[in-house]
């Protein structure tokens, strides 16, 4: 039995229709668009004067579990501050 809710892939969207021959010859490039609104949208990761290296590290659940505490985010880097700080680094 289907869904009521089911959306039906063939029917026809009409905010949004199939694009003609016509519609892609008049398409632009987006940087073109962002260029004529005055946006320099950057392209890639941004670069850092201090770029970090993405590694895989085993840690036992206590110890993430520490890090993470009361808030998840930003785990990683209390992590990289406390080895720093176990090395003598700032």
């Amino acid at each position: 039995m289907a869904s009521k809710n089911k959306i039906d892939p063939y029917k026809i969207d009409e905010d949004n229709p199939e694009w003609t021959k016509q519609d892609f010859a008049k398409a632009r490039k987006g940087s073109e668009v962002f260029a004529e609104l005055g946006i320099k949208a950057p392209r890639g990761r941004p670069r850092i004067s201090n770029p970090k290296k993405s590694v895989t590290l085993r840690l036992d659940n206590e110890v993430i579990e520490l890090f993470k505490g009361d808030s998840p985010k930003g785990w990683q880097s209390r992590v990289n501050q406390a080895l720093r700080k176990a090395v003598g680094l700032k």
